[in-house]
């Protein structure tokens, strides 16, 4: 009996669709609570190649809600631990793991080479990123985030509206899994979910779940779920961009304060807070570049701002100071 008997007894698998899946290869971002389900359950379902991009170490805070690592994990990178778990679950998985974060420099060499990609990051630079490559090079994008005890998924892109055209705002809140706490099934309902995604889209199986988002809202026991397959994209986006983007030509504003970053992100960088910054200070005729630690601060003061300058404003996440 072959291990994949199971799925292989569906009518809407069958052999056919078991040998799309081992042909099939998808990029991963983040390893952490939502990669890890979806990295185990796209490995046992027999997905030929995952390419899986994560710089961050496993931290004994991590090991509650990412069962893909154990205690002798910790300090390790989460991209060589789980290497050694999905080589381990199926061999014949092409893993290409990445010890590094996803960026607007890295983004487009990335993307180009999988038929799919699953935004499991906890960063809004990076889920925006990855839409924006995503729509560009038509690949479908399955993003999910979690916080507390409730979460949600959605499929981007690939011929459909893209994040921006559900979420054109910043969203009024910074508040992270570190900030503000999660359960650890959360996590795992809404990688699960991922990954089902994944498979479904992988299969083309109908109805398509392009263009819907699904919720769960385990606080108050309620599951929910909108079509946006209509949706329109945002008549002047704020896009991220990488340090690597910039040139000398660009005019580069630090909102982060001196003792929050006392090397500014660009060393020709004029140092503005946000509450002073105005769209009078701005040059019309250059590009000017809004940097802070994660890009939601860049991303607020732009969208304040864009009314009453016409230029063209772009944003940089700079993460640590260097």
């Amino acid at each position: 009996m072959s291990r994949f008997d199971r799925q292989i007894a569906l009518p809407e698998v069958g052999a056919e669709g078991q040998a799309k899946l081992a042909a099939a290869h998808v990029l991963v971002v983040g390893a952490g609570g939502l990669g890890s389900p979806v990295l185990q359950y796209l490995a046992g379902a027999g997905i030929g190649e995952i390419t899986v991009m994560d710089g961050d170490s496993v931290e004994a805070t991590n090991l509650p809600r990412q069962p893909l690592y154990t205690p002798a994990d910790i300090g390790r990178y989460k991209v060589d631990a789980a290497r050694e778990r999905l080589c381990a679950m199926a061999p014949e998985l092409r893993l290409h793991p990445h010890a590094r974060d996803l960026t607007p420099d890295n983004v487009t060499a990335a993307v180009t080479q999988v038929d799919l990609v699953i935004d499991a990051a906890d960063s809004h630079a990076v889920s925006y990123t990855l839409s924006d490559c995503c729509q560009r090079l038509g690949r479908d994008l399955i993003s999910g985030s979690a916080l507390a005890q409730s979460g949600y998924v959605g499929v981007f892109c690939g011929g459909g509206p893209s994040l921006r055209a559900v979420f054109p705002d910043p969203p009024g809140s910074a508040a992270t899994c570190a900030t503000s706490g999660i359960m650890g099934p959360v996590v795992g309902v809404i990688g699960a979910w991922q990954a089902q995604l994944a498979l479904k889209l992988l299969l083309n199986h109908q109805p398509t779940p392009r263009g819907r988002i699904f919720s769960v809202d385990f606080a108050g026991l309620q599951m929910g779920g909108f079509d946006f397959s209509t949706a329109r994209e945002p008549a002047r986006p704020l896009p991220f961009i990488g340090l690597n983007a910039i040139t000398d030509e660009d005019y580069v504003v630090e909102l982060r304060p001196e003792q929050e970053a006392p090397t500014p992100a660009i060393r020709t960088a004029v140092r503005i807070l946000p509450e002073a910054l105005q769209a009078r200070d701005l040059p019309g005729d250059r590009r000017v570049v809004l940097a802070c630690h994660s890009g939601l601060r860049a991303w607020r003061t732009a969208a304040e701002i864009a009314p009453d300058f016409a230029g063209e404003l772009v944003l940089l996440a700079a993460g640590q100071p260097r």
